[in-house]
């Protein structure tokens, strides 16, 4: 840990990359620490709603975002998650599992993670015929009987990919009728595969080796449905528990004002991680871009950029 870099970026996702190609462009000396690059985008089926794309995919939409990064000379540490940040000696330390880090100044852009159902044979079947990303696994379920878990947006992202795959789709939403937008929800109800039960709650998982069934609880009475697979799409938590100095509010978001600033100097957060109103790509790439853009000035404000 001998370097100290003018800037520090943690995650790779639309907020995180588009950071790191403004920092770049401000000629900051920039490292991206990330699990992964394209962060929730690469989870998300078809994108309609990004300017300049009438239609892309959320895997096409992450390997344009690592082409464009790379053609800039930015460092990016891969699969390293961050444990710590702290003040050390007037820089920020930055500790993953396998290394530390020291900067003039952070960015979180970390995003969110998905919620658990809490379900029996949950955490017994998981990566075992249940799992959190459909353009991930999605592949796997050619030809069968799958449960969607959920019933904002992102369940029915998961659905609509699933209908073009698997035989059967059972969306369970434990509201009384769907949310998410009226375009995805009139796609979903014209799909002839799909079968929507509302205000039911999944309870257990079951299965031998893999998973073979659900039981869900709707009206007070418990039903077993015959599946191989379960997708979980029961919204997003922040990934926020390393950042223990900074600010949160109740759902754990990181608070930032108006230009990307946390309640620590030097500390500045963007993108779904943050308490910033929708969780959009385009507002979280905006997010990023206002963020470097603010640590560029911070630095030359406080004397810390070289």
């Amino acid at each position: 840990m001998e370097k100290t870099y003018d800037l520090i970026i943690i995650g790779a996702g639309p907020a995180g990359i588009t950071a790191a190609i403004y920092a770049a462009r401000k000629k900051m000396d920039c490292l991206v620490v990330t699990l992964d690059i394209g962060g929730q985008a690469a989870w998300s089926g078809d994108i309609e709603n990004y300017t300049g794309y009438q239609f892309v995919s959320g895997i096409e939409l992450a390997a344009k975002f690592e082409e464009h990064v790379k053609k800039y000379n930015v460092e990016v540490r891969e699969n390293e998650a961050v444990k710590e940040i702290c003040k050390e000696n007037g820089n920020i330390c930055v500790k993953t599992e396998k290394n530390s880090y020291l900067s003039r100044a952070v960015i979180i852009a970390s995003g969110k993670k998905s919620k658990t159902l809490g379900a029996t044979g949950e955490e017994e079947f998981k990566n075992k015929g249940l799992t959190y990303c459909a353009t991930c696994d999605g592949p796997l379920f050619e030809g069968k009987k799958v449960a969607v878990v959920g019933g904002g947006n992102s369940a029915l992202d998961a659905a609509l990919q699933l209908v073009r795959i698997a035989k059967e789709v059972y969306v369970i939403n434990i509201l009384d009728k769907l949310g998410g937008d009226a375009v995805m929800r009139e796609k979903l109800e014209e799909a002839k595969n799909v079968t929507i039960i509302n205000g039911a709650e999944v309870t257990k998982i079951l299965g031998q080796k893999m998973v073979g069934n659900i039981v869900y609880r709707k009206d007070s009475k418990e039903k077993e449905l015959p599946v191989q697979g379960v997708f979980v799409e029961i919204g997003l938590i922040p990934n926020s528990d390393f950042a223990t100095s900074v600010n949160k509010n109740e759902q754990g978001e990181i608070l930032v004002d108006v230009q990307t600033r946390t309640n620590i100097p030097g500390i500045f957060a963007a993108g779904d991680v943050t308490s910033v109103f929708e969780k959009q790509i385009i507002i979280a790439a905006g997010e990023g871009a206002k963020a470097a853009l603010k640590v560029f000035r911070y630095l030359a404000e406080t004397g810390e950029k070289r």
